[in-house]
């Protein structure tokens, strides 16, 4: 690879998005250690509400989401402020996603939602968006699976049916962001390979003149 090619990789801000459980913290754990880039993890172990959240999430859903979006967008400043690249374990867009599916399924008030989305709007004048958006596409019943083998006890709450809410809002999330923002989708089950991952992002941000969207398998079992 070409010095410019590099230097162009080392401002390289790349999200990481997906279900619960899809493997997002582990390939930006990858991609970071791969392209040299900083990793910027989602506030899960010190998460303040998010033992309440699953516990009753009606009460808790409103006060879960105004965290997130505070901590989200404070990695982005970080992020703007420190220059350069990053790797981003869930962006700040899907956030979004799961405030637009708890107010469609009766778990957040509409008044909530739509100081939250008020809110947001406000941040995102403040926010850089990512270069490229890795979707890591798994379905609710293997998002599940991996839910139960990991056996976080904040997430033994989590049902089904709120995978499949979930999913189906994550759907129309990567048909509308694709507008805007290249998204490379990924079926996570049949892809293990982040070096070969790092590759393709490498091969469609440096040679592309603008990807709006990418269906991609694996070449590697």
């Amino acid at each position: 690879m070409s010095r410019p090619d590099q230097e162009r990789l080392q401002d390289l801000f790349i999200g990481i998005a997906g279900l619960i459980g899809a493997g997002k913290s582990t390939l930006a754990t990858a991609l970071g250690r791969h392209l040299g880039l900083p990793v910027y993890y989602e506030p899960v172990a010190d998460n303040a509400y998010l033992a309440d959240f699953y516990r009753d999430t009606a009460r808790y859903a409103f006060a879960t989401q105004i965290y997130l979006l505070n901590r989200r967008f404070q990695q982005h400043q970080e992020i703007i402020w420190r220059g350069g690249g990053a790797v981003q374990d869930r962006t700040i867009y899907e956030d979004a996603v799961f405030a637009k599916m708890l107010v469609d399924i009766g778990l957040m008030e509409e008044r909530d939602y739509r100081t939250y989305l008020d809110l947001f709007r406000h941040m995102s004048n403040f926010m850089c968006r990512p270069h490229v958006i890795i979707y890591l596409d798994v379905s609710p019943e293997r998002s599940m699976e991996r839910i139960q083998e990991r056996s976080r006890d904040v997430e033994s709450g989590i049902s089904l049916d709120y995978l499949k809410a979930l999913h189906g809002e994550y759907e129309r999330f990567v048909a509308d962001i694709s507008r805007t923002i290249p998204v490379i989708r990924v079926n996570w089950d049949q892809f293990r390979d982040a070096e070969e991952m790092a590759e393709v992002i490498e091969r469609e941000y440096l040679h592309a003149s603008f990807l709006r969207r990418v269906e991609w398998s694996p070449t590697r079992s």
